[in-house]
């Protein structure tokens, strides 16, 4: 699967080490920042990871920052992107279960490493049950068009 990763400075060590644990899974990783520890703006690399998932560029999509919540902000304000903030493994497997979410969000200063291996690997092994709970993506999709 082709997965498009991106952090701001404070996401910026799982990254690296969530690339290498993918890759080693056998994945395609698209890196679209940022590459370093020092300081960046967080909207500018969760716009890039949420642009690659609508683009087709990559089917699904992590991002990091501090906390998580300000990616979350970032991503779930473009029309298509559900990204699911997740601190363990039950709302990691059921933001793909139930919500289809295409992206994980983490954050980096709240989690451990084993954790997130952990939760990247429920997340992208779990598939979208489908039947009532697409019906709800629709709707999701149909009040947020504006």
């Amino acid at each position: 699967m082709k997965i498009a990763l991106g952090s701001d400075h404070a996401g910026f060590e799982l990254k690296e080490k969530i690339k290498t644990f993918l890759e080693e899974l056998g994945h395609e990783i698209l890196d679209l920042g940022c590459y370093s520890k020092d300081s960046v703006d967080y909207p500018e690399f969760g716009a890039k990871v949420a642009r690659a998932i609508l683009n087709g560029e990559a089917e699904r999509g992590i991002l990091i920052c501090g906390t998580g919540i300000g990616m979350s902000m970032v991503a779930n304000r473009f029309h298509g992107i559900r990204a699911a903030l997740c601190h363990e493994l039950f709302t990691a497997k059921m933001a793909r279960l139930h919500n289809d979410a295409n992206i994980l969000v983490l954050g980096g200063r709240v989690i451990g490493d084993a954790l997130a291996f952990e939760m990247v690997k429920v997340f992208i092994d779990t598939p979208f049950e489908g039947g009532r709970h697409e019906r709800r993506i629709k709707l999701i999709d149909e009040l947020t068009k504006e």
